[in-house]
């Protein structure tokens, strides 16, 4: 959410910066409404000061007698705290509709993030390893023979409909063991605390993040009202909800393998086939809580902790910064990192890093004492795939793809699958 107070200081700055995210400029609107709002409050506390006096001055016609007088203040103490109450009343409701219209509006871009329209303006600015060169036909993952047994869409669509998988035997644990493998690189290398969250939220935990009001539809909610999480984001972010913490408690950078639920409601027609994309998945995911000064150098440190996994696993990738018109409602500046997939022939993405300054900050909240003393500041938050697990495992089986149909599995991932380095033509690990 916005400071309204930074709007009023400068509603061009504001309106410019929406502008490059392709969205009109509000600030007139939302001034005019503040203004409203501001002046409410000013009548209600003039009137509610206006009742007081006149509340006194009951007492003191009541003590000298004068009846009339009594009775006139009375009634007037009586019209005024009815008064009061009315302009509270809409104070209150402007206030709301205040609230309402910034909750709304996505969250202004950094000056570095580069203007554009959709993901053809997004700029490259990493990429690591070669894609490999095959002496066949590559085939994406649902394809191989190894995969097959393992990897059944059918029984999942009577289980429960399309986007779903049922993974089984060597597949599913290959699937674990990428889990596993993340986790514990993140936790022993990039110093993250591992964290285990639920995957039901009340609905002001998906407001705090940004997914309420605007991007409902792209959720799941619970008939009482419960919603299941799109990512761990929402829990490992709101952690820190409606808490100041002391200066020194900054950074908090959490990592959690969880469920992810998504209803994926605009994307009807894409990627229909296979795994990429699914109604329920898995996700590493990265949140980091941060003082102010140090959000953006955080947000590179993130980048190359998800950039790691990947460069352990001999995937090749790159990295793109997404443009203006392509990044996330409460993103400042995203990193999306796109793996390779031999399959399709191109780099899909496998990763989403993004720095959100205090955009979700003040919708939840959450607040630091500076160790220097004065007034609570809000902190800044970031969040980040490291990685998508189902995705990984795409990677993992297409890039390791023989001409059999069997797939060679990367080193890294030996330990987790007791030794075993091949997923057989079969189906099986040896």
């Amino acid at each position: 959410m916005h400071d309204i107070k930074a709007i009023r200081e400068n509603p061009a700055a504001f309106d410019a910066a929406l502008t490059r995210r392709g969205t009109e400029a509000v600030s007139s609107s939302i001034l005019a409404l503040d203004e409203e709002r501001r002046a409410k409050i000013a009548a209600a506390e003039t009137a509610q000061s206006e009742q007081k006096k006149a509340a006194k001055e009951v007492g003191a016609a009541k003590a000298s007698g004068n009846e009339a007088e009594f009775e006139r203040l009375r009634a007037l103490v009586g019209e005024k705290k009815a008064e009061v109450a009315a302009m509270q009343a809409e104070a209150k409701a402007l206030d709301q509709q205040l609230t309402d219209m910034l909750m709304g509006i996505p969250n202004l871009p950094f000056a570095d993030t580069p203007e554009g329209a959709d993901e053809e303006d997004n700029v490259e600015i990493h990429r690591w390893g070669t894609p490999r060169e095959f002496d066949f036909d590559a085939v994406e993952h649902y394809e191989l023979a190894g995969v097959k047994p393992g990897m059944d869409f059918e029984t999942a669509a009577k289980l429960s409909g399309a986007r779903f998988v049922v993974l089984s035997g060597a597949v599913a644990r290959i699937h674990r063991a990428l889990a596993q493998f993340m986790i514990n690189t993140h936790v022993d290398e990039n110093g993250l605390t591992e964290t285990w969250t639920p995957v039901l939220v009340k609905p002001e935990m998906m407001y705090g993040t940004g997914q309420l009001p605007k991007f409902g539809e792209d959720s799941y909610e619970t008939t009482n009202g419960w919603w299941l999480v799109p990512t761990a984001e929402v829990t490992l972010t709101n952690i820190v909800n409606g808490v100041t913490v002391e200066e020194n408690y900054l950074p908090r950078r959490y990592v959690a393998h969880t469920q992810c639920f998504r209803s994926e409601a605009g994307s009807a027609g894409r990627d229909t086939s296979g795994m990429l994309r699914q109604h329920q998945f898995e996700k590493v995911e990265m949140v980091s809580v941060t003082h102010p000064e140090n959000s953006r150098e955080e947000l590179d440190r993130m980048t190359g902790c998800a950039q790691g996994i990947l460069e352990k696993l001999g995937l090749p990738y790159r990295t793109v910064v997404l443009c203006t018109g392509d990044m996330g409602f409460g993103a400042q500046r995203t990193h999306d990192i796109e793996v390779w997939l031999p399959g399709q022939g191109k780099y899909r993405e496998i990763s989403s890093v993004s720095v959100c300054g205090d955009f979700q900050a003040r919708r939840m909240n959450a607040r630091f004492k500076p160790a220097a003393g004065g007034k609570p500041e809000f902190v800044h938050t970031l969040n980040g795939s490291g990685l998508a697990v189902g995705r990984c495992l795409i990677a993992v089986l297409e890039n390791g793809q023989q001409a059999d149909g069997s797939v060679v599995l990367p080193d890294v991932l030996a330990p987790y699958l007791g030794g075993k380095t091949t997923l057989t033509a079969e189906g099986t690990l040896t």
